[in-house]
């Protein structure tokens, strides 16, 4: 047993202190000191700096570790320039990233205060740097590909994939299904795939109405992607339109990316299934795609995340970074009430969105706990200066375990 007494206590929307926390794997009672010491006696004690603040541990629910590689070697935008890059530069950006670079992110994720996070995994490459970083991992196997002639060899070897990410029993580690996106996988592949989630009760992602040209070709086959498919694929139409592909989860609730193209009666029907929209707006802006209607979704109340997108389509992995930049996206937002709603969306609402018993401080959760250092106490307005003003995280608590520590004191 432990118990860690730090000046300031993020629990839900409230700041508290004079309290501390007796914790194994999970948080089993937040008390005064004195209180954990008489029914704990024999655990170890860990006291904190003045003005420290000890909070969930954040949750990037989406991200691509395979595509690590990339710094300057992929065109931003536009969507359509970007996609081309990615493939003419596929080769290399994927055997220029190896596991040092693959477990780079994951400790620069860690460093950043992220203790769980979402790998959406292509080829599988990321395998063993998933199943030995630090951080609580939900990996996804992402089925893609929409010529029913290689439906048999393409869910081969999503089979595979998957099957080897059931290997892996670490504590911490999740094996889940990703569906690429509406206009890149064949119905019957997404039919077989979602039998496997549903029977054995897995995580489900897909990309979901994330550019223009996505939209133009499910609402038309038309578009910028219409020659796109005819010259790469050989495909005059699309497989499916936007309304059968989300009717293929009804009744499974499924963690949606992006969404920023969706309309109306496609919000409506998230709604009406209890699906989540993944919040990228880095990802967004660089690839030209616009911005989410995030007043749209709390009117629909639909819940919402936040989450990095790969460094394809990002220049760092931080979530406070990314929170930032989703600050000042949404203008128009009440600032402070905004700003808790980000906190949220990277702690408890992930947790909550991935099915995980973590993403907030309170008796009964996981110990995924990180400890900033401010600079001076806490105000109404914390969430905004924890988004701003980026303090350091001196230590990370991972499933109650210290992960990272530098406080010197």
């Amino acid at each position: 047993m432990q118990i860690i007494t730090p000046h300031f206590i993020l629990m839900n929307d409230r700041v508290t202190s004079n309290l501390s926390i007796a914790f194994e794997k999970k948080i089993h009672k937040i008390a005064p000191l004195d209180e954990l010491l008489d029914e704990y006696p024999d655990a170890s004690i860990t006291t904190l700096r003045e003005n420290s603040l000890l909070m969930p541990g954040l949750i990037n629910a989406h991200v691509h570790i395979e595509f690590s590689g990339n710094t300057t070697e992929l065109s931003y935008g536009d969507f359509m320039g970007w996609l081309y890059s990615v493939i003419e530069n596929r080769e290399d950006l994927i055997g220029g990233c190896d596991s040092n670079c693959m477990s780079k992110a994951c400790d620069d994720m860690l460093n950043s205060g992220i203790t769980t996070f979402g790998a959406i995994s292509s080829h599988g490459m990321d395998l063993d740097v998933c199943a030995n970083a630090k951080q609580n991992v939900v990996y996804f196997n992402e089925l893609i590909g929409s010529q029913a002639t290689m439906a048999d060899a393409l869910f081969t070897d999503f089979l595979s994939r998957l099957d080897a990410s059931k290997t892996v029993k670490r504590e911490g580690f999740h094996p889940a299904v990703a569906i690429h996106s509406p206009y890149s996988v064949h119905p019957v592949l997404i039919k077989k795939a979602l039998e496997i989630v549903k029977n054995e009760k897995l995580k489900l992602t897909a990309h979901f109405m994330e550019s223009e040209a996505e939209r133009d070709w499910l609402d038309k086959s038309q578009g910028d992607f219409k020659d796109f498919f005819q010259k790469l694929l050989k495909q005059n139409t699309k497989v499916s339109d936007s309304k059968e592909f989300l009717e293929y989860f009804n009744g499974y609730e499924t963690l949606l990316t992006h969404g920023v193209q969706a309309d109306d009666s496609e919000l409506s029907h998230i709604a009406k299934e209890k699906h989540t929209i993944i919040h990228c707006p880095i990802s967004n802006r660089l690839l030209g795609n616009g911005i989410l209607n995030i007043k749209t979704l709390n009117d629909k109340n639909i819940r919402w995340i936040v989450a990095t997108d790969g460094l394809s389509s990002n220049y760092k992995l931080d979530l406070f970074e990314e929170m930032k930049i989703s600050l000042f996206t949404h203008a128009n937002a009440p600032l402070v009430d905004f700003a808790n709603s980000l906190i949220k969306a990277v702690t408890i609402n992930a947790a909550d969105a991935l099915g995980l018993n973590t993403g907030e401080i309170s008796e009964g959760r996981n110990a995924d706990m990180i400890v900033l250092d401010l600079d001076s106490p806490p105000t109404q307005e914390l969430a905004v200066h924890l988004i701003l003003h980026r303090y350091n995280i001196s230590k990370v608590y991972i499933n109650g375990k210290l992960e990272k520590d530098t406080d010197t004191l």
